[in-house]
């Protein structure tokens, strides 16, 4: 029995200081450091969230500005007029004053020009009978106060008397003398009137466009 003791103790010492198989004494440069051992490589098994590149949503268009990229105005869609372009809300007398200006800026040409007496009479009845329209339309209302109004019909009367005193004169003239009755359709008497009536055709014109 004593002989089988010491025979344990001496196996226990003869491998005390080598356990090279199973773990690693610590030693004086890793005492107190923790494990120095290598870990494995975990990091595979999770997601992390660094970004990554992502393909934009959409593409870039090199040619931006050219006309075969922009999509074509909707101007038949109602609601892109009556919301982004607007309906004209120009009142029914301004609209009726901005036709009567190609019809003065006509008349006014044809007495630079010194056209032919029937071509002046023909642009001035069609003004007069379109102020007459309008007279009749806007007779005691609000518009016939105002000075645009006015003016087009004292423009419209001085228009009518100086188309009467060219037709006469076209028709009298051979058998008056340039005396008593025939001096009013004497050629400067008549350029004379038309002068003030393109002063007055010119003033009115630029009452109507500021009327706007």
């Amino acid at each position: 029995m004593k002989k089988l003791a010491v025979f344990c103790l001496a196996i226990i010492l003869s491998t005390g200081a080598s356990f090279g198989w199973g773990f690693k004494k610590d030693t004086p440069e890793t005492e107190g450091r923790g494990y120095v051992g290598t870990l494995p490589d975990i990091s595979k098994s999770f997601n992390t969230n660094e970004p990554k590149d992502t393909k934009p949503l959409f593409e870039e268009s090199k040619d931006f500005n050219s006309a075969s990229e922009i999509k074509p105005v909707p101007r038949d869609n109602p609601a892109f007029v009556n919301i982004i372009l607007k309906d004209n809300k120009t009142s029914p007398y301004l609209n009726d004053i901005n036709e009567l200006l190609p019809q003065l800026e006509n008349l006014l040409i044809c007495i630079e020009d010194k056209e032919s007496v029937q071509l002046f009479n023909a642009k001035a009845f069609f003004f007069t009978k379109t102020v007459e329209y309008l007279r009749n339309k806007y007779e005691n209302t609000p518009e016939s106060n105002y000075i645009s109004f006015k003016k087009l019909m004292e423009l419209s009367t001085h228009t009518q008397s100086v188309a009467t005193l060219r037709a006469e004169a076209e028709k009298y003239r051979p058998y008056l003398a340039y005396t008593g009755a025939g001096y009013l359709y004497n050629d400067n008497v008549i350029d004379q009137q038309l002068d003030y009536l393109k002063t007055e055709i010119e003033d009115t014109i630029v009452v109507l466009k500021e009327a706007h």
